[in-house]
């Protein structure tokens, strides 16, 4: 149990001022007037009614349970121990049309490039809940698809959108615009590691900032970048839909900047990584997961359900019945 906004508690502290306002104010005096006495001898024996009493707790019941309520109480479902690592991450994922190569096989079905590296980057971002992690879409231009962010489920509705080869979508591929817009959203942070991890299937033939250069300004800034050719080289099946609506393969040149990826790399002191095939990009990512790892083990609450709509249905039955009691069984002259 845990209160997110307890601070609403301090209004408690008001309730004996205004208890005292309201008796020594508002509460008045009623009276009746008789002409004499000896009218009110029978019933002077009479002790005082406890409905005042119970009528009070009952308003003062319903006030208690509203502040409460706005105090906001939350009732998490359960504990985990997480490996923290404070390390940020910002993933530079490639939309380019040559992502849509299906040189990949999953579960026995032949699957494009985007739709694996989609897959395994999932699997990674489960595995490390307690780091920031950020998206970089890039093709022709580099743009933030998501801010680093421990809301992962966030990242996951985001990473899901992308779409390569999308008409949107300037073709092309911008390595280096795609490192320098990773290393815009680390340059700041004050974290004990900050990693760009950067996928792609081609060549830097786009964008304004040449790879190299974008390598230096990382290296300086204390960045390193993973790079992964993602991909078969040489001819790849793409395909297409012929003039009756039909998927069709027709073999395409793919070439990887292998080179530059490596410079990159080594440049920044990350490493670089060939992936082929499902299997050896998920043990790519299992290897980088590796490297940037400290074991910090913590505890973390998670799933909290709000329960601030009991109290306020308690607090709105008790002063209704406040009410009805008032008005009916203890309906008193003024």
């Amino acid at each position: 149990m845990r209160l997110e906004s307890p601070w609403w508690l301090f209004l408690l502290i008001l309730f004996p001022i205004i208890g005292w306002i309201r008796n020594r104010w508002f509460a008045g005096r009623p009276s009746l007037m008789f002409s004499s006495v000896q009218l009110l001898r029978g019933i002077t024996a009479l002790s005082k009614p406890k409905s005042g009493v119970f009528l009070g707790f009952l308003w003062w019941s319903s006030l208690v349970l509203f502040v409460v309520a706005m105090a906001r109480p939350q009732w998490g479902e359960g504990v985990e121990k997480i490996k923290a690592s404070g390390i940020d991450i910002a993933v530079a994922f490639d939309l380019s049309g040559s992502m849509l190569a299906e040189d990949f096989q999953l579960n026995g079905k032949r699957v494009n490039r985007a739709t694996v590296a989609k897959k395994v980057l999932k699997g990674f971002v489960e595995d490390r809940p307690a780091d920031r992690i950020g998206l970089v879409a890039f093709a022709g231009r580099a743009y933030i698809a998501a801010p680093l962010t421990l809301d992962h489920d966030f990242l996951m509705e985001n990473l899901n959108r992308l779409e390569a080869g999308s008409e949107a979508i300037e073709d092309g591929t911008a390595i280096g615009s795609a490192i320098s817009a990773g290393l815009n959203r680390l340059r700041d942070l004050d974290s004990e590691s900050r990693v760009i991890i950067l996928m792609t299937d081609g060549q830097n033939n786009s964008g304004t900032v040449n790879p190299l250069t974008a390598a230096e300004a990382a290296e300086l800034l204390g960045v390193k970048v993973y790079t992964i050719g993602v991909g078969t080289i040489g001819m790849a099946p793409m395909p297409y839909k012929d003039v009756f609506n039909r998927k069709r393969y027709r073999n395409v040149e793919v070439n990887i900047d292998e080179d530059t990826l490596k410079k990159i790399a080594d440049r920044t002191g990350g490493r670089y990584f060939r992936a082929d095939s499902s299997r050896k990009l998920k043990d790519i990512y299992n290897d980088i997961d590796e490297l940037e790892k400290t074991e910090v083990e913590v505890e973390r609450y998670f799933n909290y359900d709000e329960l601030f709509h009991y109290f306020v249905l308690a607090g709105l039955v008790l002063l209704l019945l406040e009410l009805i009691l008032v008005n009916s069984v203890w309906l008193k002259l003024p």
